[in-house]
């Protein structure tokens, strides 16, 4: 088990090898048992950290959703129109509204016209938005190392050669477009 502040995870609550090949003699499918568990742990650590990323980012005010939108901007000179940031994050427009709403609520950004064409509306981070992720980035980037801190750097650069791979055959096996 680990201990993240009040929370205690259970490392054994994704299914064991064990489980996993019972469930596949069970139903008589021809799939490989470790195939099927490193998914689901895959699975289990992905939960796990969504649920943590949101805990972590509850305590500025933010979702993961609104920081990854403010980020966005950020990345790419504080204003995007919403189609180009549902793009980048890879949300429908009707999320990206969604979180526009809440964050231009919040006085993070604002909307302007644009002005090559002035039927389009612009995102614009706003100087309290680039404050509110200047002032958190101590923590939040400590808390992101934090995550990792457990494997080498030469570990981490196979991880992200794995999880680049995995990501592949996600998006290769799922129905979605990810375009």
């Amino acid at each position: 088990m680990v201990k993240d502040k009040n929370k205690m995870y259970d490392m054994n609550a994704a299914p064991s090898f064990a489980q996993s090949k019972s469930q596949i003699e069970r139903y008589q499918l021809e799939v490989d048992a470790q195939a099927i568990l490193v998914a689901s742990r895959l699975i289990a650590a992905g939960a796990m950290l969504g649920s943590a990323a949101e805990n972590h980012f509850s305590k500025f005010g933010l979702s993961t959703g609104r920081y990854r939108l403010l980020a966005d901007l950020e990345d790419n000179d504080g204003e995007e129109l919403p189609s180009q940031l549902a793009e980048h994050l890879g949300i429908t427009r009707a999320t990206v509204t969604g979180l526009i709403d809440i964050l231009k609520r919040d006085g993070l950004v604002s909307r302007r016209l644009s002005p090559e064409d002035g039927r389009l509306k612009l995102v614009t981070l706003t100087e309290k938005g680039k404050k509110q992720l200047s002032d958190m980035a101590p923590e939040h980037f400590a808390w992101l190392e934090s995550i990792v801190n457990f494997l080498s750097v030469e570990e981490r650069g196979v991880f992200l050669e794995l999880l680049d791979r995995i990501m592949q055959g996600i998006a290769a096996s799922d129905d979605s477009s990810y375009d």
